[in-house]
C-alpha cells in the first residue's frame, strides 16, 4: 500500500510521531521534520512522474537547495499528524515545493517552503530546466504554506563567526544520493548551540545548501549570534557548504 494519498494537487501522509524523532521534552525535532518532508517529497514526485526512480534512469537526481521552516505549534510524541506537500512549479533554476504539518484538529503545526534543483549524478553539475521539460510538464497548484520563496541566508556583516566545532562526515550522514543528507546539517548546527538555547522553542529555520559534502570530509562549523538569531556555517577548505539561520 502506498504511504501517501492524493487530494487534488496535494499529497498527504498520516503519521504518529515516534519517540526517536523527539527531544527530551517530547517535541518533534526540527531535523526530524526535514526527514518527514523529504520522504513525502520523494513519494509525491514519484506519483507525478518525476521521482527518484525516473530521474535515476537518466543519471539525474533531486537536491534540496534552500528551505524555510516556520514552527507554529509543537508536535509531540504519539500525536497523530498529517503532512501535506505539493509541487508549485519552477522559478529560474529552482523547483518549488511546500509542506504543511497539521494536528488532528487540522491546526498548523509546521509550515515550510523549499527550493530544489536537479543535478547530474555523475558530473554533480546542475541540469538546466530546458533539459527536464519532458519530466516536469505537469499541472500544479499555486497555493502557499509560506508565500515568499526560501531566501538566501547571509551572515551579518562586521562580525567574524567563531569556529566552535568540526565534524567528519561519516556513514550515518550519507544518503542515497551519496552525499550528506540535508537534515544532518541541521543536526550539526543545533548541536553547536548552547544546550539551554537549543532546547528553546524554535520560531523559524532557514537553510541554504551551497556545496555538497561527502564521507570522509571534515567540515568546520562556525557560529554567530545576532540578537535572538543564531547562524551556523559549515566550511570545507574555507568554502561554504551550508548556512543555517535559527530564529528563537
Amino acid at each position: 500500500m502506498k504511504p501517501v494519498s492524493r487530494e487534488g494537487y496535494k499529497f498527504r501522509q498520516d503519521i504518529s510521531i515516534p519517540c526517536y524523532q523527539t527531544d527530551r521534552h517530547l517535541v518533534l525535532r526540527p531535523a526530524a521534520f526535514m526527514d518527514l518532508a523529504q520522504e513525502i517529497a520523494y513519494w509525491a514526485a514519484q506519483e507525478l512522474g518525476f521521482g527518484y526512480d525516473t530521474l535515476h534512469i537518466h543519471h539525474t537526481a533531486w537536491v534540496l537547495s534552500r528551505m524555510h521552516i516556520h514552527f507554529v505549534k509543537p508536535a509531540s510524541w504519539r500525536e497523530q499528524v498529517s503532512i501535506y506537500t505539493w509541487h508549485k512549479g519552477s522559478a529560474g533554476l529552482f523547483y518549488m515545493r511546500d509542506f504543511d504539518l497539521r494536528n488532528e484538529a487540522g491546526e498548523h503545526s509546521v509550515v515550510c517552503t523549499s527550493s530544489w534543483v536537479v543535478i547530474n549524478e555523475e558530473t554533480r553539475r546542475l541540469v538546466r530546466p530546458e533539459e527536464l521539460a519532458h519530466f516536469l510538464e505537469v499541472d500544479y497548484e499555486v497555493d502557499n504554506a509560506i508565500a515568499e520563496p526560501a531566501p538566501k541566508v547571509v551572515l551579518p556583516k562586521g562580525v567574524e563567526p567563531a569556529c566552535v566545532a568540526e565534524h567528519r562526515v561519516a556513514f550515518s550522514d550519507v544518503d542515497l544520493i551519496g552525499h550528506t543528507n540535508n537534515a544532518r546539517y541541521v543536526v550539526w548546527a543545533m548541536d553547536c548551540l548552547p544546550l539551554e538555547q537549543a532546547e528553546q522553542p524554535l520560531k523559524d529555520l532557514y537553510i541554504n545548501f551551497n556545496k555538497e559534502t561527502k564521507a570522509g570530509e571534515c567540515v568546520q562549523l562556525y557560529r554567530l549570534q545576532d540578537g535572538t538569531s543564531w547562524y551556523v556555517e559549515g566550511r570545507v577548505d574555507g568554502k561554504s557548504c551550508f548556512v543555517v539561520k535559527l530564529d528563537y
